[in-house]
């Protein structure tokens, strides 16, 4: 195995957690809802902390479910044309995608979303409300942090295009496309 598809799996484990961190909290967020409904309709109880909460989990789970989305091909693009490509034509529109759109968005949004989440850190910025979750620079921080995982995606969609490139009937590249888009396909 070259050491190119070597490096790729190991950016593809990195993916892979993060789907799994952003299932279990959506798990979490799914919980935390139920709690706040009953609470409002059944004791007629209602918390401000765990209302934040729920568009707390909901951002975590976003901003760390679209590197998996980029990871696993689940994300948006014209599938109608980009489907019909032969591989090779697909792996250069990733390839120019990744350098030309998606890294420099992705490390120009962490980069200023640094000092987004310093300024709330140095206002002690918090909730509004009362009972309200205090800290929101860590949700802040969250954004720059997620923009870098998304970053690390590139470089794993990146290397994908290029195994794909020097190696379109590699075994391994093909199982990797069944696992992804559930189509299998290496026309």
């Amino acid at each position: 195995m070259s050491l190119l598809i070597k490096i790729e799996k190991g950016f593809n484990r990195f993916g892979d957690l993060l789907g799994w961190v952003a299932s279990v909290l959506f798990i979490l967020l799914m919980i935390n809802v139920v709690y706040d409904v009953v609470m409002r309709y059944a004791f007629n109880d209602v918390s401000i902390g765990m209302q934040e909460m729920e568009w707390h989990l909901f951002s975590i789970v976003f901003l760390l479910g679209v590197p998996y989305a980029i990871r696993t091909s689940g994300h948006v693009r014209v599938d109608v044309i980009y489907e019909s490509l032969s591989v090779r034509s697909r792996a250069i529109i990733n390839i120019l995608g990744v350098l030309f759109f998606l890294m420099p968005f992705c490390l120009l949004v962490a980069w200023y979303g640094i000092f987004f989440a310093q300024e709330s850190y140095e206002l002690g910025e918090m909730s509004g409300d009362p009972g309200g979750l205090p800290h929101r620079w860590v949700i802040k921080s969250l954004i720059s942090i997620s923009f870098f995982f998304m970053a690390i995606s590139g470089i794993s969609l990146l290397l994908n295009s290029i195994n794909r490139l020097m190696n379109p009937l590699h075994p391994e590249l093909g199982q990797e496309n069944k696992a992804n888009n559930g189509q299998g396909e290496l026309s």
